[in-house]
Protein backbone atom coordinates (compact mmCIF):
# COMPACT_ATOMS: atom_id res chain seq x y z
CA UNK A 1 0.00 0.00 0.00
CA UNK A 2 1.19 3.28 -0.69
CA UNK A 3 1.99 5.61 2.09
CA UNK A 4 0.87 9.61 1.74
CA UNK A 5 3.36 11.69 0.75
CA UNK A 6 4.20 14.53 3.14
CA UNK A 7 4.36 17.87 1.65
CA UNK A 8 8.16 18.08 2.94
CA UNK A 9 9.01 15.60 0.73
CA UNK A 10 7.33 17.07 -2.19
CA UNK A 11 9.17 20.05 -1.33
CA UNK A 12 12.66 19.88 0.24
CA UNK A 13 12.76 23.38 0.49
CA UNK A 14 10.03 23.55 3.31
CA UNK A 15 12.38 21.25 5.73
CA UNK A 16 14.59 24.31 5.74
CA UNK A 17 12.04 26.73 6.58
CA UNK A 18 12.68 28.34 3.03
CA UNK A 19 9.39 28.38 0.21
CA UNK A 20 11.05 26.33 -2.05
CA UNK A 21 10.15 25.66 -5.92
CA UNK A 22 10.05 21.81 -6.77
CA UNK A 23 12.98 21.57 -9.23
CA UNK A 24 14.68 25.26 -9.37
CA UNK A 25 17.52 25.90 -7.11
CA UNK A 26 18.58 29.49 -5.31
CA UNK A 27 20.45 30.33 -8.77
CA UNK A 28 17.59 29.60 -10.96
CA UNK A 29 15.14 31.46 -8.99
CA UNK A 30 17.24 34.18 -9.82
CA UNK A 31 17.27 34.51 -13.23
CA UNK A 32 13.21 34.96 -12.78
CA UNK A 33 12.26 38.08 -14.78
CA UNK A 34 11.82 40.11 -12.29
CA UNK A 35 15.70 40.05 -11.27
CA UNK A 36 17.30 43.09 -13.41
CA UNK A 37 20.94 41.57 -12.57
CA UNK A 38 20.00 38.10 -14.22
CA UNK A 39 18.56 39.84 -17.53
CA UNK A 40 20.81 41.89 -18.29
CA UNK A 41 23.61 39.43 -17.55
CA UNK A 42 21.71 37.12 -19.81
CA UNK A 43 20.61 39.79 -22.81
CA UNK A 44 24.59 40.51 -22.77
CA UNK A 45 24.83 37.08 -24.45
CA UNK A 46 21.69 36.99 -26.69
CA UNK A 47 18.01 37.53 -26.12
CA UNK A 48 14.87 36.15 -27.50
CA UNK A 49 13.34 37.14 -30.84
CA UNK A 50 11.00 39.60 -30.31
CA UNK A 51 12.67 41.00 -27.59
CA UNK A 52 15.02 44.14 -27.61
CA UNK A 53 18.49 43.88 -27.86
CA UNK A 54 20.85 45.80 -24.99
CA UNK A 55 23.33 48.23 -26.23
CA UNK A 56 25.58 46.24 -23.82
CA UNK A 57 26.21 42.84 -25.60
CA UNK A 58 28.81 40.53 -26.38
CA UNK A 59 28.53 42.22 -30.35
CA UNK A 60 29.02 45.29 -29.47
CA UNK A 61 31.83 44.62 -27.22
CA UNK A 62 33.72 43.11 -30.02
CA UNK A 63 32.83 46.09 -32.30
CA UNK A 64 34.20 48.56 -29.67
CA UNK A 65 37.52 46.49 -29.57
CA UNK A 66 38.07 46.74 -32.80
CA UNK A 67 37.75 50.60 -32.79
CA UNK A 68 40.38 50.56 -30.03
CA UNK A 69 42.54 48.20 -31.87
CA UNK A 70 42.82 50.71 -34.43
CA UNK A 71 45.29 53.16 -33.20
CA UNK A 72 47.08 50.54 -31.58
CA UNK A 73 47.62 49.63 -35.04
CA UNK A 74 48.76 52.39 -36.28
CA UNK A 75 51.30 53.37 -33.64
CA UNK A 76 52.67 49.84 -34.51
CA UNK A 77 52.60 50.61 -37.98
CA UNK A 78 54.99 53.70 -36.91
CA UNK A 79 57.76 51.16 -35.33
CA UNK A 80 60.37 50.73 -37.62
CA UNK A 81 61.88 46.65 -36.20
CA UNK A 82 60.20 43.45 -37.67
CA UNK A 83 58.87 42.68 -34.08
CA UNK A 84 56.46 45.94 -35.13
CA UNK A 85 55.21 44.34 -37.61
CA UNK A 86 54.26 41.15 -36.84
CA UNK A 87 52.51 42.91 -33.94
CA UNK A 88 50.86 45.18 -36.33
CA UNK A 89 49.90 41.96 -38.45
CA UNK A 90 48.40 40.04 -35.78
CA UNK A 91 46.55 43.36 -34.45
CA UNK A 92 44.41 43.77 -37.84
CA UNK A 93 44.06 40.05 -38.01
CA UNK A 94 42.39 39.99 -35.02
CA UNK A 95 40.35 42.65 -35.45
CA UNK A 96 39.37 41.43 -38.74
CA UNK A 97 38.12 38.37 -37.03
CA UNK A 98 36.07 40.37 -34.86
CA UNK A 99 34.46 41.61 -37.86
CA UNK A 100 33.21 38.40 -38.71
CA UNK A 101 32.39 37.65 -35.10
CA UNK A 102 30.28 40.38 -34.30
CA UNK A 103 28.05 40.06 -37.41
CA UNK A 104 27.70 36.33 -36.75
CA UNK A 105 26.53 37.22 -33.53
CA UNK A 106 24.48 39.93 -33.70
CA UNK A 107 22.29 37.69 -36.11
CA UNK A 108 22.10 34.60 -34.75
CA UNK A 109 21.66 35.90 -30.83
CA UNK A 110 19.51 38.55 -32.02
CA UNK A 111 21.93 41.40 -30.79
CA UNK A 112 21.32 43.73 -33.32
CA UNK A 113 21.15 47.40 -31.82
CA UNK A 114 21.36 50.70 -33.62
CA UNK A 115 24.74 51.55 -31.68
CA UNK A 116 25.68 48.31 -34.02
CA UNK A 117 24.82 49.47 -36.62
CA UNK A 118 26.58 52.72 -36.90
CA UNK A 119 29.67 51.05 -35.12
CA UNK A 120 30.26 48.51 -37.25
CA UNK A 121 30.50 49.93 -40.60
CA UNK A 122 32.76 52.93 -39.40
CA UNK A 123 34.74 50.30 -37.23
CA UNK A 124 35.57 47.91 -40.70
CA UNK A 125 35.74 51.02 -43.02
CA UNK A 126 38.33 52.80 -40.98
CA UNK A 127 40.31 49.76 -39.76
CA UNK A 128 40.86 48.93 -44.09
CA UNK A 129 41.29 52.55 -44.60
CA UNK A 130 44.29 53.01 -42.25
CA UNK A 131 45.72 49.94 -43.25
CA UNK A 132 45.65 51.13 -46.64
CA UNK A 133 47.06 54.44 -46.18
CA UNK A 134 50.20 53.20 -43.73
CA UNK A 135 50.92 50.72 -46.49
CA UNK A 136 51.05 53.15 -49.16
CA UNK A 137 53.67 55.06 -46.73
CA UNK A 138 55.58 52.16 -47.09
CA UNK A 139 58.95 52.41 -49.59
CA UNK A 140 58.49 50.72 -52.75
CA UNK A 141 54.45 50.21 -52.52
CA UNK A 142 53.82 53.94 -53.96
CA UNK A 143 50.42 52.01 -55.63
CA UNK A 144 48.56 51.56 -52.76
CA UNK A 145 47.75 54.97 -52.86
CA UNK A 146 46.22 54.42 -55.92
CA UNK A 147 44.13 51.42 -54.41
CA UNK A 148 43.75 53.64 -51.65
CA UNK A 149 42.27 56.62 -53.07
CA UNK A 150 39.70 54.78 -55.05
CA UNK A 151 38.59 52.73 -52.22
CA UNK A 152 37.58 55.74 -50.34
CA UNK A 153 36.12 57.21 -53.09
CA UNK A 154 34.01 54.59 -53.43
CA UNK A 155 33.15 53.76 -49.78
CA UNK A 156 31.94 57.81 -49.23
CA UNK A 157 30.01 57.57 -52.42
CA UNK A 158 28.55 54.43 -52.06
CA UNK A 159 27.28 55.74 -47.65
CA UNK A 160 26.07 59.15 -49.53
CA UNK A 161 24.27 57.15 -52.17
CA UNK A 162 22.35 54.69 -49.74
CA UNK A 163 21.83 57.57 -47.06
CA UNK A 164 19.82 59.77 -50.40
CA UNK A 165 18.00 56.30 -50.99
CA UNK A 166 16.67 56.10 -47.25
CA UNK A 167 13.49 57.49 -48.62
CA UNK A 168 12.94 55.88 -51.74
CA UNK A 169 14.16 52.37 -50.58
CA UNK A 170 16.21 50.62 -48.62
CA UNK A 171 19.25 49.57 -51.20
CA UNK A 172 20.29 45.26 -50.20
CA UNK A 173 24.09 44.59 -49.70
CA UNK A 174 25.88 44.13 -53.25
CA UNK A 175 26.22 40.61 -54.02
CA UNK A 176 30.32 41.43 -54.28
CA UNK A 177 30.22 43.30 -51.13
CA UNK A 178 31.81 40.26 -49.00
CA UNK A 179 34.14 39.08 -51.99
CA UNK A 180 35.73 42.96 -51.62
CA UNK A 181 35.94 42.36 -48.36
CA UNK A 182 37.65 39.55 -47.84
CA UNK A 183 40.47 40.45 -51.12
CA UNK A 184 40.65 44.07 -49.41
CA UNK A 185 41.90 41.83 -45.97
CA UNK A 186 44.17 39.24 -47.61
CA UNK A 187 46.03 42.12 -50.17
CA UNK A 188 46.48 44.27 -46.65
CA UNK A 189 47.77 40.89 -44.78
CA UNK A 190 49.87 40.24 -47.68
CA UNK A 191 51.49 43.75 -47.25
CA UNK A 192 51.50 43.61 -43.52
CA UNK A 193 53.85 40.06 -43.43
CA UNK A 194 57.91 41.89 -43.37
CA UNK A 195 59.17 39.81 -46.02
CA UNK A 196 62.18 41.63 -46.65
CA UNK A 197 62.98 40.31 -43.00
CA UNK A 198 61.58 36.70 -43.66
CA UNK A 199 62.44 36.16 -46.79
CA UNK A 200 64.26 38.51 -48.79
CA UNK A 201 64.70 36.70 -51.89
CA UNK A 202 60.78 35.59 -51.93
CA UNK A 203 59.55 39.50 -52.09
CA UNK A 204 60.26 40.33 -55.46
CA UNK A 205 57.85 37.91 -56.62
CA UNK A 206 55.75 38.74 -53.91
CA UNK A 207 55.81 42.05 -54.53
CA UNK A 208 54.06 41.16 -57.66
CA UNK A 209 51.86 38.66 -56.52
CA UNK A 210 50.61 41.87 -54.55
CA UNK A 211 49.98 44.01 -57.54
CA UNK A 212 47.99 41.58 -59.17
CA UNK A 213 45.91 41.00 -55.88
CA UNK A 214 45.79 45.20 -55.67
CA UNK A 215 44.40 45.40 -59.22
CA UNK A 216 41.67 42.52 -58.43
CA UNK A 217 40.59 44.76 -55.05
CA UNK A 218 40.01 47.63 -57.41
CA UNK A 219 38.10 46.40 -59.90
CA UNK A 220 35.89 44.41 -57.70
CA UNK A 221 35.60 47.61 -55.18
CA UNK A 222 34.48 49.54 -58.43
CA UNK A 223 32.31 46.96 -60.08
CA UNK A 224 30.26 46.50 -56.69
CA UNK A 225 30.11 50.48 -56.38
CA UNK A 226 28.78 50.63 -60.32
CA UNK A 227 26.51 47.78 -59.00
CA UNK A 228 25.13 49.70 -56.27
CA UNK A 229 24.60 52.76 -58.84
CA UNK A 230 22.65 50.54 -60.75
CA UNK A 231 20.20 49.39 -58.04
CA UNK A 232 19.60 52.84 -57.16
CA UNK A 233 18.62 53.75 -60.90
CA UNK A 234 16.62 51.42 -61.04
CA UNK A 235 14.73 51.72 -57.87
CA UNK A 236 14.28 55.20 -58.67
CA UNK A 237 12.52 54.49 -61.73
CA UNK A 238 10.16 52.09 -60.26
CA UNK A 239 9.17 54.11 -57.44
CA UNK A 240 8.40 57.11 -60.27
CA UNK A 241 5.90 55.06 -62.27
Amino acid sequence: MNEPTSPAAENPGAMNGQPGVSGQSGVENSAEPGNPAAQSKAGFWGVPVGQPAPNWNIANLLTVLRLVMIPVFIWLMFVSNSPARWAALAVFALASLTDKLDGSLARGRNLVTDFGKLADPIADKALVLAAFVLLALQPGLWWMWIVTVLVFVREIGITLLRLAMVKIAVMPASRGGKLKTVTQIVLILVLLVPWPALAPGAWPAIHVASVVLAVLVVGITVGTGLDYVRQAIRLTHQTSR
